[in-house]
């Protein structure tokens, strides 16, 4: 975990072998992951796609351990949980097991996504469920509102970035971060889920999601360090 200051707070970027992939709020005790996407190879396979079916425990085996290595006594997930809202009934009992013990285990907020709109129909027997939530005025939701002059916290783009670095290409899960002239700024997480793509973090989509900006960037963590890599600048 690297230390990454946001917004006047103070949170710890998270990291894997494959790149940042959560956020920690230390004043609040909370865990923040966006886009889990649970049975994400379930929903394939239904269609035709045969994919291994362990995403899920996979995914939740992460969670946990990001929960204990942060010691978070709350999590709030930023949308696009499920794949689907058939998600939830399609989880094979070990992993429905494994996310019992996490929502029981912590406050658990599901926030809701453009893939789990109506995550109340899952009828999930724990947590809560919510469209988007504001904790110490930092606004939380699943996609980026352009415009928006609070703090922010979002998923949606499952950011990427691409860089090459001594002849070796690298495409690593990355935050993007914006500034304003205020000092504040909006945050978007990385995808969590083990079945997620990437959309590259210097797009356009996500680029426009952030306005208004003075500056915006990929953060993610390197080395131990927190890295930074400039994705647009304000024109002077």
């Amino acid at each position: 975990m690297v230390p990454l200051s946001f917004a006047n707070q103070e949170f710890l970027l998270t990291a894997d072998t494959k790149g940042a992939r959560a956020l920690y709020w230390p004043a609040e005790r909370a865990l923040m992951v966006a886009d889990l996407h649970l049975e994400k190879a379930s929903f394939y396979a239904r269609h035709g796609q045969m994919l291994p079916p362990y995403d899920s425990r996979d995914t939740l085996e992460r969670v946990a351990l990001t929960i204990r290595e942060t010691g978070a006594r709350r999590v709030f997930t930023l949308g696009d949980n499920f794949h689907d809202v058939g998600g939830a009934k399609r989880l094979e009992p070990h992993a429905a097991g494994m996310l019992a013990a996490l929502t029981r285990a912590t406050d658990w907020v599901w926030i809701t996504g453009n893939h789990d709109a109506d995550l109340k129909a899952a009828k999930l027997t724990g947590g809560t469920i919510t469209d988007e939530l504001e904790v110490a005025g930092m606004v939380l939701r699943h996609q980026a509102r352009a415009g928006e002059t609070r703090p922010e916290f979002s998923g949606h783009y499952h950011p990427k970035l691409s860089v090459t670095v001594r002849q070796r290409h690298i495409r690593r899960p990355c935050a993007v971060v914006s500034r304003d002239d205020a000092g504040s700024g909006r945050m978007i997480l990385p995808a969590f889920g083990a079945f997620t793509g990437g959309m590259d973090a210097g797009s356009s989509e996500i680029i426009g999601a952030l306005q208004p900006a003075n500056r915006i960037d990929a953060v993610l963590a390197a080395g131990g360090k927190l890295v930074r890599f400039p994705l647009w600048r304000e024109a002077t």
